[in-house]
């Protein structure tokens, strides 16, 4: 297959995140500018959207068009949509700011649910708000549904963490008899924020409840670098990849439930290779394929055999070219 450059980015390019189908990619920059690209090298769009440097950008729904979210480094997080008026250039408008006030807004996630898009903002003490869009037409009307910290015990006894990043994942499945659900876990000073938690909404009382923590209880205390939920193509359970210093845990979550009513979890592998801490996780469109980044510059591609023992399918240098 022939290889075609579809980006090039500049060396201050601080992140990037591809759209829906794979055909645009947004790339945030150190000097707050922002650059869309399409499927070209050089940029379709650029503008300045923070005045310090861009941490995350996030692709909204494709239901709600062209639109993305920019985390900063000043800890805001601001909206903006593609528009074009007629007969001119499409161009990028500020629709919403979300201020982390004293605490910082370390990332952003977006899930849909029942025809409503949903969105989950970490913030660095620990907090975790949940906005509701109350209009798909207007992206500077939200509504706060949700607010928390990620502990399962009571927060007094903790008081308030410094954390310094994390990760989220909505629960892909879109099944009309599926309950919102997301997993998230914490890079903090509290070894009771860290671990990765289920939080799932509970339609009866209107509030979110942490359904499962994944973790064993001498792993629960480790920071989490990246999360992903997989896409679920017909299991009878759902898989999620948890990144830590110790490496990517494999987690399967039943759908039955054990004895105190919580749902059934297996660690079923713990994958290592990568030379320092794993920065990001994203699994293929069937939930089948897992591919792994680090500090160490390189990508790893995962796969459980037909006996369920996962192995490293493939390495990608920064080049580009297999080893």
């Amino acid at each position: 297959m022939a290889e075609r450059q579809v980006a090039e980015l500049g060396p201050g390019a601080a992140c990037c995140g591809w759209n829906h189908c794979g055909r645009r990619l947004a790339a945030g920059a150190v000097d707050g500018s922002v650059s869309v690209y399409d499927s070209r090298p050089s940029p379709s769009s650029k503008w300045q959207a923070h005045e310090k440097a861009i941490v995350n950008v996030v692709w909204l729904p494709p239901e709600y068009g062209d639109a993305i979210a920019c985390v900063c480094d000043d800890g805001t997080l601001s909206l903006w949509e593609e528009v074009a008026e007629d007969n001119q250039l499409p161009t990028w408008r500020k629709c919403k700011v979300f201020e982390g006030g004293s605490c910082r807004i370390l990332n952003v996630h977006f899930g849909l649910h029942l025809g409503s898009l949903k969105m989950v903002t970490p913030y660095s003490d620990g907090q975790v708000k949940i906005y509701e869009l109350l209009d798909s037409l207007e992206l500077d009307k939200w509504q706060l549904q949700a607010e928390f910290q990620n502990v399962t015990d009571p927060v007094s006894r903790f008081g308030k963490p410094a954390c310094t990043s994390a990760s989220i994942a909505w629960n892909p499945r879109r099944g009309g008899s599926q309950q919102a659900s997301f997993a998230i876990g914490f890079n903090s000073d509290s070894p009771h924020f860290n671990s990765c938690k289920i939080w799932e909404f509970e339609e009866a009382h209107q509030r979110w409840l942490p359904l499962v923590e994944l973790g064993s209880p001498e792993d629960k205390g480790d920071r989490v670098c990246a999360v992903a939920w997989a896409p679920n193509i017909g299991r009878p359970y759902e898989t999620i990849a948890v990144a830590t210093c110790k490496g990517i845990a494999i987690w399967h979550i039943g759908l039955n439930t054990d004895s105190d009513g919580g749902p059934l979890t297996e660690n079923v592998a713990l994958l290592s290779g990568h030379d320092g801490e794993v920065w990001q996780l994203e699994w293929d469109m069937g939930g089948m394929t897992l591919a792994s980044t680090g500090g160490d510059g390189m990508i790893k591609l995962w796969q459980a055999n037909l006996d369920g023992v996962w192995h490293e399918q493939a390495v990608l240098d920064c080049s580009g070219s297999h080893v």
